[in-house]
């Protein structure tokens, strides 16, 4: 695209000496000239193309002289549009008045042309600059509005509603929590009836962060739930779902997760740990155990892999803790981490509150010891206690 300059000058042979001297940049189209003689003449010339990369003023002219077009100009709030102004060797004043006002540069009566070329090359380089730094900002708000939106999406396909609307649902107390580390994360939560006795449940942890981090989780999810209301066998569901996201996995992602069955009569839970963070059981009596930890590896990371299941018991007021590293490696100022010690004696404190209580809680001992630290990764938790 040629590079558009205005000259505004009372002067008519200006307007011939820069047409023959840039005849050739003319020609090839690399130039195209637009010529006022004052500043009420520049003004109407631009408002006509607003797109004009260069005004090369005069500031001595009748009717509007070039520092007051200058100033309208400025008004104007073009980064992308260059300033140069002309005028006699001797008016030295006005000529730092100018700058000082915004010019990108001046030049002095007589016009020496070869220098004035080099000036126009300088100004098409900072308009470039200036140009390409605009597109960059745009790209950055498109992707931040775009980021905000999957945030929003993310969100809302993760259940806000902790009832299960099944009819023996009373018996059970859910609740759950995601904090991002970033707009979107890769962390997620689910539960979902099974039959009438029965419901899945699951925490997890996809690898990365970001975008793809955020899409592979609504996949996972989405297989998770697609096989996990098929099947009451924790395991067999895991297995399929692994054997998927293998043939699915981009850029060697995986995602730690535990899925267990909740059976609504016994309040047996038959569970498969695939490279998940072991829960804890907060018993009714204040003890906190901590489930052994499973060999059994993440989803997605290969396939054609065995998983192994177990099975543990939730009595009346027992609450099965889930969580994931987000929280027990949440940092201080010091890169210190919160650990399970401290989650433990978190956890010890909590006996007979309700599954949103402990989320709760917990969510503000993380943050209590993270201070002013960044959040380095996702926080999330599941809690289900048996009523």
């Amino acid at each position: 695209m040629a590079v558009k300059i205005l000259s505004v000058d009372d002067e008519l042979d200006l307007e011939v000496l820069l047409t023959q001297y840039f005849r050739r940049k003319i020609r090839h189209g690399e130039y195209e000239f637009f010529f006022a003689h004052n500043g009420l003449e520049a003004l109407k010339e631009l408002v006509k193309h607003p797109d004009i990369d260069i005004v090369l003023s005069d500031i001595n002219m009748p009717e509007m002289d070039g520092l007051t077009l200058l100033s309208k100009i400025n008004e104007m709030r073009n980064p992308a549009q260059k300033c140069i102004m002309v005028s006699a060797y001797g008016d030295m004043d006005n000529i730092r008045t100018a700058m000082n006002n915004g010019a990108f540069d001046f030049a002095t009566k007589p016009i020496d042309l070869d220098d004035l070329q080099r000036t126009i090359d300088n100004a098409i380089a900072q308009i470039e600059f200036v140009r390409s730094t605009q597109k960059e900002h745009k790209q950055l708000v498109d992707i931040q509005s775009d980021l905000s939106a999957a945030r929003a999406i993310q969100h809302a396909i993760l259940p806000r509603s902790f009832d299960l609307g099944m009819e023996r649902s009373g018996s059970v107390d859910i609740y759950a929590s995601m904090m991002a580390a970033k707009e979107v994360g890769g962390d997620f939560y689910d539960f979902f009836p099974i039959d009438d006795t029965h419901f899945g449940f699951t925490l997890a942890d996809v690898s990365g962060k970001g975008v793809p981090a955020a899409l592979f989780m609504a996949v996972s999810r989405t297989m998770i739930k697609a096989y996990g209301t098929r099947d009451i066998h924790s395991a067999d569901c895991i297995v399929k779902v692994n054997d998927l996201l293998s043939e699915e996995s981009l850029n060697s992602m995986f995602v730690t997760t535990f899925y267990g069955v909740y059976d609504l009569e016994s309040g047996v839970i038959d569970y498969t740990n695939a490279g998940h963070n072991p829960p804890y059981i907060l018993r009714a009596d204040g003890t906190v155990e901590c489930l052994p930890k499973e060999r059994n590896i993440a989803l997605g990371a290969m396939g054609g892999m065995p998983y192994k299941s177990n099975t543990l018991t939730l009595g009346s007021g027992d609450a099965l803790v889930m969580f994931t590293d987000g929280v027990t490696e949440a940092e201080d100022i010091n890169h210190g981490q919160f650990g399970e010690p401290r989650l433990e004696e978190t956890l010890a404190s909590l006996k007979g509150c309700t599954s949103k209580e402990i989320v709760d809680k917990i969510n503000e001992k993380v943050k209590e010891f993270a201070g002013e630290a960044e959040q380095s990764d996702d926080v999330t938790q599941l809690v289900i206690r048996r009523k």
